[in-house]
């Protein structure tokens, strides 16, 4: 194990075992390299590193600070993997989606109210009207967020924000037939919205799912892993 790797694993385990919590700051540079048995280069390099992952916060003049580890803090971080991912990578975060977003989807029906169909409704119909492809992906994210929102879970909020970036959405768009594509989006959001204003969390799933699994099976053909290729659902 290289030595910035052992120290990284020596603070984790420090903040693990509870002797560094959230919030805690960290000892002096000088006393927690030795406490740790470290050189003070490889303990800078892991409080580097930890920063980065945003287990760590520097506070200028004020010492380095555990985070509050807030897992949707935690996850932030993994969104950029999302945004640069292609191919077979892209592929399985879509299929990390089709796992968790009916679930979401279904938890959202037992919390949503007429005030929050309506605001559905309203993303739909401005989704509808959008001008570019960039603008409904902003909108198609908005309609999906706003519902995984309401499954009260911003863990699994986040988690799917990670796996399913703008960036992203609109890479796949752009390499398909954009106007059936959208057009094939809008008909399985609008068959979502019906089954959440049924209150009907099996329906409503089952919407969720078939919509994804659209966008994964376009993806698999473009990648000649599937069958003959139809416009993806964004």
């Amino acid at each position: 194990m290289a030595v910035t790797d052992e120290a990284i694993d020596r603070i984790k385990h420090m903040i693990v075992s509870g002797e560094l919590r959230p919030g805690t700051r960290l000892p002096k540079e000088d006393d927690l390299a030795q406490q740790l048995g470290l050189s003070r280069n490889s303990l800078r390099e892991a409080v580097r590193a930890l920063t980065a992952m945003k287990i760590l916060i520097p506070k200028q003049g004020d010492g380095t600070y555990v985070s509050s580890l807030e897992p949707h803090l935690l996850l932030e971080t993994l969104s950029f993997a999302s945004d640069v991912s292609h191919g077979q990578t892209a592929l399985q975060l879509l299929q990390v989606r089709r796992l968790l977003e009916p679930s979401a989807t279904a938890l959202a029906v037992g919390r949503i109210t007429d005030e929050d169909l309506a605001r559905l409704r309203s993303i739909l119909d401005r989704s509808t009207a959008a001008g570019s492809p960039e603008e409904f992906v902003r909108l198609d994210m908005e309609f999906h967020s706003t519902i995984v929102a309401m499954s009260g879970n911003p863990v699994l909020s986040m988690l799917l924000q990670v796996v399913s970036t703008q960036t992203q959405r609109v890479r796949i768009l752009r390499g398909a037939s954009v106007g059936p594509a959208i057009e094939n989006a809008h008909r399985d959001h609008e068959q979502i919205l019906a089954a959440l204003a049924c209150r009907d969390a099996q329906l409503a799933a089952s919407a969720a799912a078939v919509h994804v699994a659209g966008v994964e099976q376009w993806l698999a053909n473009s990648l000649g892993t599937g069958g003959a290729a139809e416009p993806p659902l964004v």
